[in-house]
């Protein structure tokens, strides 16, 4: 079989303005996997970078240092025929991008809408647990290296709802009371810690400091690559999967701050209006806790 050639009028030849040329967000979704494939999983309570499909590389610390660039407009929800089964990969038969209505691409969808879903139905899962699972993606990338990689992290139900306290928080409660006070998500780093009282991998998560000027204007950027565009899409090909052969090689994150100890599984409470505060305030009065614990 001959080789093939780039172009039919030309050959091989590039022109000088194609000299570097980074792919765009179109060639990318085109050719599958979404972004670089760059992504952080939480399976079995451990960092783990996912590159490609398959792991590279493990953080055994209990908290991670991160900036949050982007997240996805709208929680996704995803329904998987049978049961789980802990290092099984298998593809959801129906899934929503925007938890309103199953994506058109969805194999099997259960209803026209989620709202009326029989599998939206407290025990239609395991237990009282619904059947058709909740998570978040958010793009985000390291504090020591704000202008490098952009990673893909989608978060489960219980890292998303609810409440905590002590400064560590899931998701949404984080994002208001960071938003009540007038800051940013992406405007700080973000300690994300495993609630070593949760039976199933669970984040929460703490503001540590304000970013830099340069940092913000970096991390405002990342935000705006095709990788970070690219991360908080849900696609039913991006599925954790591991390579017994791949050797776990180092990775570089940022120390976390001292441990603490766990948090108690909070329960839902109706969201309280926050007094505003300037930035420095909140911070440190969160520095402050921590010296009391």
């Amino acid at each position: 079989m001959s080789e093939l050639t780039l172009f039919s009028q030309g050959g091989n030849a590039l022109p000088a303005h194609f000299q570097n040329l980074e792919l765009d967000a179109t060639t990318k979704a085109l050719m599958g996997g979404g972004g670089s494939g760059k992504r952080v999983s939480i399976r079995g309570g451990v960092f783990r970078m996912i590159v490609g499909g398959k792991e590279v590389a493990q953080n055994d610390d209990r908290a991670m240092n991160v900036v949050v660039v982007r997240s996805a407009e709208k929680t996704s929800r995803s329904y998987y025929a049978g049961t789980y089964t802990e290092g099984q990969n298998s593809a959801p038969v129906c899934w929503s991008n925007d938890g309103v209505a199953p994506d058109k691409s969805s194999k099997n969808p259960q209803s026209p809408n989620c709202q009326n879903c029989q599998q939206n139905i407290k025990g239609s899962g395991q237990g009282d647990s619904r059947a058709c699972r909740f998570s978040h993606r958010i793009a985000l990338v390291l504090e020591n290296n704000v202008g490098g990689d952009v990673y893909q992290l989608t978060l489960p139900a219980q890292s998303i709802f609810g409440t905590g306290d002590n400064g560590k928080m899931p998701l949404q409660q984080y994002a208001k009371f960071l938003g009540g006070h007038g800051i940013p998500v992406t405007a700080v780093v973000t300690e994300m810690r495993f609630d070593t009282a949760s039976a199933t991998p669970k984040l929460t998560f703490k503001a540590v400091r304000p970013l830099s000027v340069e940092e913000m204007a970096t991390a405002k950027s990342q935000g705006q690559t095709p990788d970070a565009l690219n991360a908080v899409v849900m696609t039913v090909a991006q599925v954790d999967g591991t390579d017994a052969s791949a050797p776990a090689l180092p990775i570089t994150f940022a120390k976390p701050t001292a441990v603490e100890e766990p948090t108690k599984e909070p329960t839902k409470v109706a969201t309280k209006k926050v007094e505003t505060k300037s930035v420095a305030s909140v911070l440190d009065a969160w520095a402050d806790d921590d010296t009391a614990e």
